[in-house]
């Protein structure tokens, strides 16, 4: 590993980081920049100047290396009992363990609140990238479907054009599981600046982008922790909870919602065939 390489050169705050991070990968890829200042006893500086000592650009790029060293590392067990079938099973015996907990870090008002703002906002704009691009599309035609027209477009340049021309009465719905997607943060940041409302869907509470939103709802991951959130990227519960929302912003308008879904059923009806 590169601390151990690198350790000579290392200023002595920043060995006192390396030391910590070496001690314990696993609490270093769950940790960020701020909390591991706050265990080490140093300022966040410290913390970015190592990773950029040790060779990253900063150190989220640090954690995602050691999320790979740590996955990586030998004797790592096999899920399941080895076979596809065990595997698919065990991943999906997983999926279902976690469903009791994926509303615990929800409120009445914030749900509330996320829902009423979707629906009294004059244009909403999706920003979604990377693994949860797909989200933003299926959010996009959903909430369409709901009668409640959004904007999606694929290309992180175009989302930011977008953002920068929202304007207050606007809304900016950003869903990332990491909530440190650098494109997405970019776009909610934008929007904020326009004077739009920022929502945002995440996995994780301390994730840079429940900073930039007015309202945030937390959804926890099929796994425990960032490092498996990396290696095993699933945006299973954020679909559900997205799809849940939107039944809710359905029962909210009423009759206009009726009337949109009518037209959806219309469509749908023309588009099948015997």
């Amino acid at each position: 590993m590169r601390i151990a390489t690198l350790a000579p050169s290392l200023q002595p705050s920043e060995r006192r980081v390396a030391d910590a991070i070496a001690a314990d990968l696993s609490d270093a890829v769950e940790s960020t920049a701020q909390q591991l200042a706050d265990q080490v006893g140093v300022g966040r500086a410290s913390v970015i100047r190592t990773a950029q000592t040790l060779g990253y650009d900063g150190y989220p790029q640090l954690r995602v290396a050691l999320a790979r060293e740590i996955a990586f590392a030998p004797g790592r067990p096999v899920e399941g009992d080895g076979t596809a079938v065990g595997m698919l099973r065990a991943a999906v015996e997983t999926f279902a363990a976690s469903l009791p907990r994926v509303t615990a870090a929800l409120t009445e008002s914030g749900v509330q609140d996320f829902v009423r703002t979707l629906d009294e906002a004059d244009r909403v704009l999706i920003a979604a990238n990377g693994l949860s691009a797909p989200l933003g599309l299926d959010a996009a035609m959903r909430l369409g479907a709901a009668g409640r027209p959004a904007e999606y477009v694929p290309d992180t340049l175009a989302q930011q054009i977008a953002a920068r021309q929202l304007g207050p009465s606007a809304v900016c719905l950003a869903l990332s599981g990491s909530g440190a997607n650098q494109p997405t943060l970019t776009v909610a940041s934008a929007a904020r600046d326009s004077g739009a409302r920022v929502l945002a869907l995440t996995s994780f509470a301390n994730a840079p982008l429940v900073g930039l939103a007015d309202t945030a709802l937390v959804i926890p991951p099929v796994t425990d922790s960032f490092r498996d959130e990396l290696l095993h990227t699933s945006r299973a519960t954020l679909t559900l909870v997205l799809e849940q929302l939107v039944e809710l912003l359905l029962d909210r308008r009423g009759e206009r919602a009726r009337n949109a879904h009518t037209a959806v059923l219309a469509v749908l009806s023309q588009s099948l065939r015997e």
